[in-house]
């Protein structure tokens, strides 16, 4: 078997020219692309190799020799060990015009497309703002005990965190003390996750347990629950047999910031980023440019973050979504807040055209598809011909692709798109694209 080839020795000098897609420094050294975590552009820095293949080559900043400008001290102590938040050391509006110009390449080279505005970025708080998060468990005695948190950079192995500066400070400010809870467990070994929700007033942990907890153990976590406010929940398998270890708390929360509230379960799938989540959801409604009882259909819409909002403002909804239990809190959360929502059970990655959801005419479409984008519905739908269609998208690569189609294939017009801060720190990019059916030319 040939020997793997180790990286060079020692630390290099190297020119940053540019980022890449991971927000990791770029450059070119002796003709090959070079990429360099926590080097910024403009600046040189000595790094050492972490892999280098024949074409292009990993490496690690070690020191900065010439710093940029828009360099900043990360605000957590943990930054360069815990594999999350890349971007700290990038002060925060450079890193949203990085996301711009990431979304704006990825327009441009993957669906030769050009918006024909670009919309300002939607900002909020750059900390403590992850109202959910899976935190990692692991007791490991050389470190000190049981560790709560993620993993380490370029490492399978959890970092040990004394905080998470980007989660709700109820929780985050607390990942020791929960490391030293789960350490007086008998099952201290047989605990591997822990998945957090934060509503304003009501904080759920979901331990994640392979063996079933002593009474003692179970006392102890209610003492814990009780000092710290907080909800517990044990999950000793699939998602349906999430239970609370006593009686818990309704979980909801404002998807518009409006009086409308949300009921959700401990582990379903809400934004990360409430702060930000209300904004979009607020942009997504302007520019679809609603009018009274206009006829909108929505897909992929989970519990209902935009459905909700969309029928507060008048239109009538008809909202699909693939997964039989978000559907039924969908409709309850309609019900629950006296509104009158159509909710369809459709998987929408083979749907055929001819379900009878998809026979009514409408007006409008919203979008808010999972990182595997829209590909599958979008020609089922835009040939329907909807006057405005509005795109949420947490890839902007898929994103990219759908609008060319859109615009090369079924006569839409790019007319907006801009970016969400849905996750600061780091290089995923959040955005918002709206597309308006052009004029169809005379004699066509």
């Amino acid at each position: 078997m040939r020997k793997k080839k180790l990286p060079p020795a020692g630390e290099f000098t190297a020119d940053i020219i540019d980022f890449d897609h991971e927000g990791r420094g770029f450059a070119r050294i002796d003709g090959k692309a070079t990429f360099i975590a926590d080097a910024l552009p403009g600046e040189r820095v000595r790094f050492r190799y972490l892999r280098v293949a024949k074409d292009i080559a990993e490496g690690q900043c070690v020191a900065v020799e010439t710093p940029s400008p828009h360099r900043v001290a990360p605000g957590c102590a943990h930054f360069g060990v815990c594999g999350g938040c890349s971007m700290q050391h990038l002060a925060p509006e450079q890193q949203i015009a990085f996301k711009q110009k990431q979304l704006l390449d990825q327009l441009e080279r993957s669906g030769k497309v050009v918006p024909g505005e670009v919309a300002a970025p939607i900002v909020g708080p750059v900390w403590g703002y992850r109202r959910r998060a899976r935190l990692g468990v692991k007791d490991v005695p050389k470190k000190g005990g049981v560790l709560v948190g993620f993993r380490e950079r370029e490492s399978s192995f959890l970092a040990a965190l004394d905080a998470c500066q980007v989660i709700d400070p109820r929780v985050g400010l607390k990942l020791r003390e929960l490391g030293a809870l789960i350490g007086t467990l008998s099952i201290r070994q047989r605990v591997p996750q822990i998945e957090v929700a934060c509503a304003a007033d009501v904080v759920a942990l979901v331990l994640r347990v392979l063996q079933p907890p002593s009474e003692a153990d179970r006392e102890q976590l209610r003492a814990f629950a009780a000092r710290e406010g907080f909800d517990l929940y044990l999950q000793s398998g699939g998602p349906d047999s999430i239970r609370p270890l006593d009686a818990a708390r309704t979980l909801q929360y404002s998807p518009d910031a409006s009086a409308l509230s949300l009921h959700f379960e401990p582990t379903d799938f809400i934004q990360v980023n409430g702060h930000i989540s209300q904004q979009t959801v607020n942009q997504a409604l302007d520019w679809l440019e609603l009018a009274p009882g206009e006829r909108v259909l929505e897909l992929f819409c989970g519990l209902g973050n935009f459905s909700l909002p969309l029928a507060r403002r008048g239109a009538q909804v008809l909202a699909v979504e693939g997964e039989a239990g978000l559907v039924q809190r969908a409709r309850d959360n309609a019900q629950r807040n006296g509104l009158d929502i159509r909710f369809e059970k459709a998987d929408l990655f083979s749907a055929s055209g001819d379900e009878s959801w998809l026979q009514p005419a409408f007006d409008k479409v919203l979008l808010d598809p999972p990182r595997a984008g829209a590909k599958e519905i979008l020609p089922i739908v835009a040939r329907r011909k909807p006057k405005r269609i509005v795109y949420v998208s947490c890839h902007p690569g898929t994103l990219a692709r759908d609008a060319g189609l859109l615009v090369h294939e079924f006569g839409y017009r790019l007319l907006r798109a801009g970016v969400m801060d849905m996750f600061p720190h780091t290089s995923h990019v959040e955005s918002m694209a709206v597309f308006e059916l052009a004029p169809a030319r005379k004699g066509a």
